[in-house]
């Protein structure tokens, strides 16, 4: 199960995250011992530290480790680890103290997602039949479920919550009995409101997808894709209203597992994410408010089957966190500035094998990145980037 997870995990943006569980059985505060690396690269006149970590009970085996994927403003990180057994959720507070936590009834796994300025988590956890179930965490540890009315029962199948926004606004996607997904947005006082995409497919594995971590932005406007009857990804955008706008990236392919997928949606409606296109070759994308695309890649990406460039996490400044595949099929990181500069690094102990490398999600107001690592083990280990004057 845990090489499985490591293999959907590493293609997040890639591909889509799916089903995983709910009720706290365990929360152990502790301290961990990180390595803090001074870095030789900057960033427009700032130097660079970054933090390399461990969730206490995260394994040590090929499949295994820390897997952050979401950030605050102050810099607290969540995700979760994974055993020999399962995998766990856990809050790493800006000073390094660890909060570990899993949902009752999640036999196979408790997996979060988001989380809000203020500390609420958003995600999901998997039950015995690893059907996906919704939670939001409060600041004060407490759990609280839901199931999206109209959400399967079966494997693959359930409730998938997967950005939360200052007001308490989550957003996600829920799988039906026929494995057709549909979007839904969850108010704070708990209505939740369905949509699904005009265009979307209606067989098996289609259906409407909301973008992870920071699909939601602070005004309500949520990111995501649909995917069609031939299995073609298009790119949308749901305004507070309700209003749904379907947009396509001049290039993408039309061919099935082709197309865009949005990553995030920053609090003024710019979006990034990536496009395959008719190679299944993936490219960067930025699309302003007005709707505007550019498309960018990083230079020493691969040029072959989904390797290339990958749009990721989008801050309030306009910087993207990504990373791009080179030819090798080996994941590197990059950040990119509002002008467009690219600036690619590997974090240190990152394995050169395929499939291996590093694995940035989630970039904060202030551009601090959090995202993990693989190394020559197949082990996941997570990290901080952060700018510094």
């Amino acid at each position: 199960m845990k090489s499985k997870t490591m293999t959907r995990i590493a293609g997040i943006t890639l591909f889509t995250l799916l089903a995983m569980p709910i009720g706290v059985i365990a929360q152990n505060q502790s301290a961990v011992q990180e390595q803090k690396i001074g870095i030789p690269a900057r960033i427009q006149g700032k130097g660079i530290i970054l933090i390399k970590f461990d969730a206490p009970g995260a394994g040590h085996g090929s499949g295994q480790g820390t897997f952050p994927l979401a950030i605050t403003p102050a810099g607290a990180a969540t995700g979760y680890y994974c055993d020999a057994s399962n995998c766990h959720g856990f809050l790493r507070t800006h000073d390094g103290r660890f909060a570990e936590f899993d949902v009752s009834g999640d036999a196979d796994g408790t997996y979060p997602l988001s989380i809000s300025p203020s500390g609420e988590i958003t995600g999901y956890d998997a039950d015995a039949s690893n059907a996906g179930h919704g939670f939001l965490r409060a600041k004060d540890g407490t759990i609280t479920t839901f199931d999206v009315t109209g959400a399967g029962t079966g494997a693959g199948q359930g409730t998938f919550a997967s950005n939360i926004n200052p007001a308490g606004e989550a957003a996600g996607y829920y799988v039906d009995d026929n494995s057709v997904s549909h979007g839904f947005v969850r108010a704070s006082d708990g209505t939740i409101t369905t949509f699904d995409v005009p265009g979307a497919g209606t067989g098996a594995g289609q259906g409407t997808f909301t973008a992870f971590s920071d699909g939601i932005n602070p005004e309500g406007a949520v990111a995501g894709y649909y995917v069609d009857a031939i299995g073609a990804n298009h790119s949308f955008v749901r305004a507070p209203d309700g209003t749904i706008t379907p947009f396509d990236v001049e290039g993408e392919g039309t061919g099935a597992g082709q197309g865009s997928l949005p990553a995030g949606i920053n609090p003024t409606g710019t979006i990034s994410g990536n496009y395959f296109d008719a190679n299944t070759m993936t490219h960067g994308y930025v699309r302003a408010p007005d709707g505007t695309i550019t498309k960018y890649d990083v230079s020493g990406a691969g040029t072959g089957y989904r390797q290339g460039t990958v749009g990721g996490s989008i801050n309030p400044a306009g910087e993207i966190a990504g990373y791009w595949v080179d030819n090798n099929t080996v994941f590197h990181g990059y950040v990119r500035t509002p002008d467009g500069t690219i600036i690619t690094y590997n974090v240190t102990g990152a394995g050169t094998g395929s499939g291996q490398g590093t694995f940035p999600f989630v970039n904060s107001p202030a551009g601090e990145i959090a995202g993990y690592y693989v190394n020559d083990k197949n082990v996941a280990h997570g990290f901080l980037r952060i700018s510094c004057d």
